[in-house]
């Protein structure tokens, strides 16, 4: 059941990676995990059979949430926007008692105070400069080393509660080509044996990948040496920047196209849902001890 349990939480995580404005290291935290995957991702090479036996199933949970989101996500935002970013709201929201738990009797001074707020602005800025996205990408030197890097940035701002990778890939304009384009393209190719199809866009996503992991290693350090040192400063900018992704949820214009009564009841269902969601996900069993 634990198993089971912790797959469904890599799910969550998967699905908010792929959903522009929201962090799957806020849902992380949220479901009281975070502390524990850094630490895994840290000790991985020390201590590989613990590490990687507690990372497996939450890297299970979010590699079928990523391609199944890629496919299912498009056609929930298409159809429901308003409905389904109000869940993430949600689940966003469920977080918000765990980080202030966390904060509790620790130093915080006006270094936290503008932490939370340089934060928060940054979160917000992104998204006002959402560029245009890129309509095809061409195979080249160039556009691999590019694909690398973003995978790099992406994955920083995955385990970076508040900060959504996918908005990152939005802001830069590369979201629709990489997420709801080359990963649908990838399955659909080898489903239908078209293989030119499968390597171009092969080329795009493993290069991503590879940005991906030298990213992840390298931020989950940084973040447990900043809990170390300046745990309660350092939640409050994760604060900052998880109280910012509803606001830059909301800014989106386009999740208000179909409005009605009837709309708006249904994301306040929606909403309480990912609260829920959000507590009763929370509370995982104890952290691997050092």
């Amino acid at each position: 059941m634990k198993w089971f349990l912790d797959v469904l939480r890599g799910m969550v995580i998967g699905l908010a990676n792929v959903i522009p404005g929201v962090s799957g290291g806020t849902m992380m935290v949220s479901m009281g995990i975070y502390d524990k995957l850094i630490y895994s991702i840290n000790n991985l090479f020390k201590k590989f059979k613990e590490c990687f036996r507690i990372l497996l199933p939450y890297l299970v949970g979010m590699l079928l949430a990523i391609v199944l989101g890629s496919f299912a996500l498009k056609a929930a935002f298409r159809d429901y926007p308003l409905p389904t970013n109000a869940l993430f709201i949600g689940l966003i929201l469920g977080s918000l008692p765990f980080i202030l738990k966390e904060m509790k009797g620790e130093k915080i001074g006006w270094q936290g105070v503008a932490a939370f707020v340089l934060l928060f602005a940054l979160v917000v800025f992104l998204k006002a400069i959402e560029a245009n996205n890129v309509t095809r990408i061409s195979l080249n030197v160039g556009t691999v080393l590019l694909m690398v890097l973003l995978g790099a940035i992406c994955s920083a701002a995955m385990v970076i509660p508040g900060v959504s990778g996918s908005m990152i890939l939005k802001t830069l304009g590369y979201y629709e080509p990489v997420v709801t384009e080359a990963i649908p393209a990838t399955i659909k190719g080898i489903t239908s044996g078209d293989w030119s199809v499968v390597l171009h866009n092969l080329g795009i996503l493993l290069p991503f990948l590879i940005g991906i992991v030298v990213g992840i290693f390298g931020i989950a350090r940084l973040i447990e040496v900043l809990m170390k040192k300046w745990k309660g400063r350092t939640y409050c900018g994760i604060l900052g920047m998880v109280a910012a992704s509803p606001v830059v949820i909301l800014m989106d214009k386009s999740i208000y196209e179909g409005f009605n009564w009837v709309i708006c009841l249904v994301s306040v269902v929606a909403l309480g849902i990912g609260i829920l969601i959000a507590a009763k996900l929370g509370g995982d069993p104890e952290p691997v001890k050092e």
